[in-house]
């Protein structure tokens, strides 16, 4: 098993890089580095300095360099509680990254495993994400099921 530990402010930028490994590899030729990787770090960094933010990282250091090898970053959402949910805390997970160097050793399991402890440390029963083909099977074997997504909307309100 791979040793995770807790992502702090100073990962910030490392978990940006991560971001875009992740999205690159989902999207080839359409996601380019730009200006929102360094939007992202003030944010990351305001985040996870703060223990109370709803909002988690887990990482796995490189083991031959300064650096992230692979990465889990997810937030709780407060939704209003239903007749099947009485917290309505619901846990989502925003990206799961491993650099390309570093894959199939057990390090985005290693993560993941760690935000689900965490998740299970609060009470959260439900856990949401966003699988792309290529990792949908470690996210089924840890038990996560495809949905019936119904098609979302969404308006992008122009900058004023």
């Amino acid at each position: 098993m791979s040793e995770t530990r807790r992502a702090g402010a100073g990962d910030a930028a490392e978990l940006m890089r991560l971001r875009h490994v992740m999205l690159a590899s989902m999207h080839p030729g359409a996601v380019t580095a730009g200006s929102w990787l360094s939007a992202g770090v003030p944010v990351l960094e305001r985040l996870l300095g703060d223990p109370a933010e709803p909002l988690a990282a887990f990482v796995v250091d490189r083991p031959d360099e300064p650096g992230l090898a692979a990465c889990v970053v997810g937030a709780v959402d407060q939704r209003l509680p239903g007749p099947r949910d009485s917290s309505g805390l619901r846990g989502y997970v925003y990206n799961v990254a491993t650099d390309p160097r570093y894959r199939r050793r057990g390090y985005s399991r290693a993560c993941l495993t760690a935000l689900l402890d965490w998740y299970a440390g609060r009470g959260i029963t439900a856990v949401d994400l966003r699988a792309s083909a290529e990792g949908e099977p470690l996210y089924a074997a840890l038990g996560f099921v495809r949905t019936e997504d119904h098609p979302g909307m969404r308006l992008i309100i122009p900058a004023r």
